[in-house]
């Protein structure tokens, strides 16, 4: 079972834009915590604290619980808003987690072993298709990634789901089908890679030339 990190929150009395606006002058970010059949709570949480922990990575496939007003819940995190100018979190949103229950939840993917890879040792890229797959799983088993080496992998290499050593517990939630995460693809010849760079500055000269020409005559 991974570690569960707590954050100390506020309850907040009222939602709205005005409310949202002064919390946020105080240093802290408004939030809710809903799920599990239960009365939704408006809660804030310190923007440093917040920062913080997406700043980890694996913000959310990771539990939490959230101690406020006496009590605590927990949580995963399911979405968190960020400003468009600063980048910085103005919202998030919690949903509670009881125990025994089925979550749907994206895990990150390692490929271990990448300089025992013949093919990426020739040249070859490794050409990652899914960064994080969704799975199934239950919140005290949830993984902090799934992992495959890549030992003994040559360039045409297709890495498909069926082959990582999945925990006990967890299920790719797309079962119809033993879909491609990652390959091993060839290099780039020299010459696919000339033409398109060569394309450029010819595109790019035809431009002011277009733009002197006169115009026509009626």
């Amino acid at each position: 079972m991974r570690d569960v990190t707590t954050i100390a929150a506020e309850a907040r009395a009222r939602a709205g834009k005005g409310t949202a606006r002064a919390t946020r002058l105080k240093g802290r970010v408004p939030g809710v915590i809903y799920g599990e059949k239960q009365t939704p709570e408006l809660i804030s949480v310190d923007s440093r604290d917040l920062l913080k922990e997406l700043q980890k990575g694996s913000f959310f496939s990771r539990l939490f619980t959230i101690e406020f007003n006496g009590k605590s819940e927990r949580v995963l995190a399911r979405d968190v808003q960020l400003d468009p100018v600063s980048d910085r979190p103005i919202h998030v949103d919690f949903q509670r987690v009881g125990k025994g229950s089925r979550i749907r939840v994206f895990i990150p993917v390692q490929f271990l072993d990448q300089d025992q890879s013949p093919g990426l040792k020739k040249g070859g890229v490794l050409n990652i298709v899914r960064h994080e797959v969704e799975f199934f799983c239950q919140p005290d088993n949830i993984p902090e990634a799934i992992s495959i080496s890549l030992a003994g992998m040559e360039i045409g290499h297709s890495i498909h789901i069926s082959a990582f050593a999945l925990p006990d517990g967890i299920k790719p939630v797309i079962q119809d089908r033993d879909f491609t995460v990652a390959t091993i693809a060839a290099p780039l010849k020299e010459d696919e890679v000339k033409p398109a760079a060569e394309a450029a500055p010819a595109a790019g000269a035809a431009a002011p030339a277009a733009a002197k020409a006169p115009a026509a005559k009626k």
